[in-house]
């Protein structure tokens, strides 16, 4: 979503087989945002990999890789909050599944341009994180200025540039 409201043509879970013909369609006016993951029933790293060095060899597109990263743990609260089985081990507790996709994964990570680690992110803040690094390519770039107040007892909020601690001036509430 936050990528069509920045102005890509996104289309999730592509079956790797149509990539060749939805890229030999006529050139569309603005960039294009494909979402894929192991849950492709033809999914495979080394066919994905394949298609990145065709893509990018071409010079009449420009191809990034961005990679969601989450830690173990987290992925593991999240299927427990969830009550969902992990694609990879639908029979078996979800740590398995979680190890065999990241054995999957790996090549792709390593290959990554842009890796986003969401295990301290809320959707909010993955929201965020994904405007600065893709609404400016369909907007153009300008500067932008987030302020945040936090609290120290949850610790600094993570991406910070620059903190400021104005903890001296008078609160009026």
């Amino acid at each position: 979503n936050v990528l069509e409201d920045a102005g890509f043509e996104t289309i999730d879970n592509l079956p790797l087989r149509l990539l060749p013909a939805l890229l030999a369609s006529p050139e569309q006016d603005r960039p294009m945002a494909l979402g894929i993951d192991a849950r492709n029933r033809d999914f495979s790293t080394d066919v994905i990999l394949d298609l990145l060095g065709e893509l990018s060899a071409r010079a009449d597109l420009k191809v990034e890789l961005f990679y969601l990263d989450c830690d173990t743990d987290v992925l593991l609260r999240r299927f427990s909050e969830t009550r969902r089985r992990h694609p990879l081990a639908p029979a078996e507790r979800p740590e398995t599944g979680i190890a065999r996709e990241f054995d999957l994964l790996g090549p792709i990570r390593a290959r990554a341009d842009l890796l986003i680690d969401t295990s301290e992110m809320s959707p909010h803040d993955l929201r965020a994180e994904l405007e600065l690094w893709f609404a400016s390519n369909a907007t153009g770039r300008r500067l932008a200025v987030s302020v945040h107040s936090f609290s120290y007892k949850r610790g600094l909020p993570r991406g910070l540039d620059m903190m400021f601690d104005c903890r001296f001036l008078r609160n009026p509430y």
